[in-house]
This record gives C-alpha cells, sequence and structure tokens, in this order.
C-alpha cells in the first residue's frame, strides 16, 4: 500500500479525532458480524488551498479498500464555504478507524496535510444502520 492510498481517509480521520472523536458520542451497531463506525467533519482549509487539501484526501479515493476496514470514504466540497470540506467515513469498526491511525505512512499523509489546514468547524460520530451499501 502506498501513502497515497493510505493517507486520504486515515488523515481526515486524525482530523476529526484532534476534534474530539473518541468522547461520549462514540456510537457502534451490530449489522450482522461487522459494527459499523461512522464519522462526518468539516475541515476548514487555509484560504485559497481548498483544492490542494481535497487533491491530497481524494487521491485514489476508490483506493480506501486497501484500508483495512474501510467501507466509505467521501470527500465533498462545501457549496457554501470557499474554504470548507466535509469527509464522510463508514468504518467496520471504531477499533479499524483508531488502528489505521498508527500506520507510518498515514503518519506522513497527516504531516503533509497539516500545513493546508486552517482549522475544524464540527465532527459528529455517528452509528450507520442502512443506506446504499449498508447491509443489515
Amino acid at each position: 500500500m502506498t501513502i497515497a492510498t493510505a493517507r486520504r481517509p486515515v488523515l481526515a480521520g486524525l482530523a476529526l479525532a484532534m476534534l474530539g472523536a473518541g468522547g461520549a458520542l462514540a456510537r457502534e451497531v451490530r449489522m450482522g458480524e461487522a459494527t459499523l463506525y461512522g464519522m462526518i467533519g468539516k475541515i476548514k482549509a487555509r484560504p485559497g488551498r481548498r483544492a490542494e487539501l481535497v487533491a491530497l484526501l481524494a487521491t485514489g479515493t476508490a483506493g480506501t479498500a486497501g484500508m483495512p476496514g474501510c467501507l466509505a470514504y467521501v470527500v465533498a466540497e462545501d457549496m457554501a464555504d470557499d474554504d470548507g470540506i466535509w469527509i464522510t467515513e463508514i468504518w467496520q469498526s471504531k477499533q479499524h478507524h483508531t488502528d489505521s491511525l498508527a500506520l507510518p505512512m498515514v503518519r506522513e499523509a497527516i504531516a503533509k496535510g497539516r500545513p493546508l489546514i486552517a482549522g475544524f468547524e464540527t465532527h459528529v460520530e455517528t452509528r450507520p444502520v442502512g443506506g446504499a451499501g449498508i447491509s443489515g
């Protein structure tokens, strides 16, 4: 696995973790044999740097299959905020997300993304319960 295939979900995940992920809002649900865990968060790029940060986060998003336990990872530009980026993630479990943050290649990607980030506006942890791609 290359840094390019590993950095997207983890950079966003660390950004969300820096907002306090892992606190009392943690939600997990049993669906079949999988325990699903989700996060949705807004990252604020430095003025004029959103495209660069989006490219870092979204490069090879289809390659998230290479991240153990990552079921979905979506990067979206906020249409009402020129510097806003929304990240939506679904993991097989909270532990899968946590484990991904320890990978050396992920840590390197996080270091590359930090200079592009102005801040973190909001984040929520979710309990995926259904929808396209979610089987129960």
